[in-house]
């Protein structure tokens, strides 16, 4: 068997709801499978490493279905809210779910795809995923995962041969086909559809299956699943800010119930503090723009209450909502401490602190990735002039939350801004050189093991 036998404990746990949430599909058939980037580090976590490159492409380019989990793909059903326009002729248009297995902590993990063909939702597209933007997702999610946001991991891209043609970029250009690993895909916008269409019976299916695969309870109540997605999404979104990401298209079909971030499109990380930067062009109101973000995922939020109106009353909904405004409060501070590499007090000190942190950054529009590097530890550097002298004095009493001990602290910050993305890409168009993508992946890796606990980066 190709898969470790000591690690691959798979799962066909999306069976159970898979009647009313997905149809079966076929995966595109391919003129060639090379395989461009493989995640062994993810892929040891549910017993894939040990495939070979010819049974990885197989596995995860031609999708021939991995050994006891799903028997074939499935395309998931879903409407949304679209910069806030209700569409209800959504679904996955050029992905599926093919597998899923608990990983080495034990949760349940899903194998999911992007640019994998045409499904009974793809409406006029074409099924189809370029090279770049399969790049563009692997450097994503992993400077995501570095900087401690829950996010979607990408496990594989193949190029599968075929020329695409797009108005966002030069065609026709190079079409590759990705893999996501995440604990799920299922997203606000499922249970919109539900909502829409009267569905209670299912409704309440799909409420119990999130809430034992998802987040391990027996409970089948709407409300207590309304309180864990709006803590983990507040998380997720406090998160988003210090690390000065802007995913760009926060719809309501883009927001996963799990808390984790996931498809990539146009993102971008802030160069400086600046609260109306947007990662999209097409978002040309700002909606989504870096500081409207908490605001943008707690307005989805409030559509997943809405939906579960279905099937809950709407007093115990609302008071379940308000818990978002409050993690959001108490994880903001955290995720800044966090970045900044010092031990909270547990007191109105840290959130003293943060507040002139990023008032010291918005003023001084430094580079956020610098800055971060920069004080890691509690040390306002010298050189660090007398925008930042409160923060100076107000971080002296903080403990280092760990020694910067690692080589990452001995070079130069890394940082993920678009110009760096464009010159990564540059070299694979004109000569096939990937050679500064899979460097800028392993700097990115030592970056995150230099801010994570010392167990953790061991």
């Amino acid at each position: 068997m190709p898969v470790s036998p000591q690690a691959y404990r798979p799962s066909r746990a999306l069976a159970e709801v898979a009647d009313f949430l997905a149809d079966s599909v076929a995966p595109a058939d391919f003129p060639q499978t090379v395989v461009r980037f493989r995640n062994d580090r993810a892929a040891g976590e549910i017993g894939l490493e040990t495939l070979t490159d010819d049974e990885w492409a197989d596995h995860l380019g031609r999708f021939r279905p991995l050994p006891d989990t799903l028997p074939g793909p499935l395309a998931l059903r879903y409407h949304g809210h679209q910069f806030r326009q209700y569409n209800s002729d959504l679904g996955d248009g050029r992905g599926f779910t093919f597998a899923q297995m608990h990983g080495v902590d034990g949760r349940l993990l899903e194998l999911g795809t992007k640019g994998s063909g045409q499904t009974p939702y793809s409406r006029f597209g074409d099924g189809r995923l370029t090279l770049k933007g399969g790049v563009r997702e692997i450097l994503a999610t992993e400077m995501l995962e570095a900087l401690n946001v829950p996010t979607s991991r990408t496990l594989s891209l193949i190029e599968t041969g075929e020329s695409l043609h797009r108005g966002d970029e030069p065609s026709p250009t190079r079409s590759a086909v990705m893999v996501r690993m995440s604990h799920g895909h299922i997203r606000i916008g499922s249970f919109q559809r539900l909502a829409f269409e009267r569905d209670e019976e299912n409704m309440r299916r799909l409420v119990a299956y999130v809430l034992r695969h998802f987040y391990a309870e027996t409970s089948d109540d709407p409300v207590r699943l309304l309180t864990l997605v709006a803590e983990r999404t507040a998380t997720l979104a406090a998160r988003y800010m210090a690390a000065g990401f802007v995913h760009g298209v926060l719809n309501s079909d883009n927001i996963n119930v799990t808390g984790e971030s996931f498809d990539y499109g146009p993102w971008r990380f802030a160069p400086s503090w600046d609260p109306e930067f947007t990662a999209a062009y097409f978002d040309q109101t700002g909606l989504y723009a870096l500081a409207r973000q908490p605001e943008a995922i707690q307005w989805d939020v409030m559509q997943l209450a809405s939906s579960l109106r279905l099937i809950a009353e709407s007093e115990p909904l609302i008071a379940a909502l308000e818990g978002f405004a409050t993690r959001y409060q108490t994880e903001i501070v955290t995720a800044i401490l966090w970045r900044l590499g010092v031990t909270p007090r547990e007191g109105t000190e840290d959130r003293a602190l943060v507040q002139t942190f990023e008032r010291a950054l918005r003023a001084s529009q430094a580079p956020i990735d610098r800055v971060y590097f920069d004080l890691f530890g509690g040390q306002v550097p010298d050189q660090y002039d007398e925008t930042w002298n409160e923060l100076r004095d107000l971080i002296e009493p903080y403990a280092p939350r760990r020694a910067r001990d690692h080589d990452y602290w001995r070079g130069e910050p890394e940082s993920m801004l678009i110009d760096e993305v464009e010159a990564i890409w540059a070299p694979i168009a004109e000569r096939d050189d990937w050679s500064m993508l899979y460097d800028k992946v392993a700097r990115v890796r030592a970056m995150g093991a230099a801010l994570a606990a010392p167990d953790a980066a061991a």
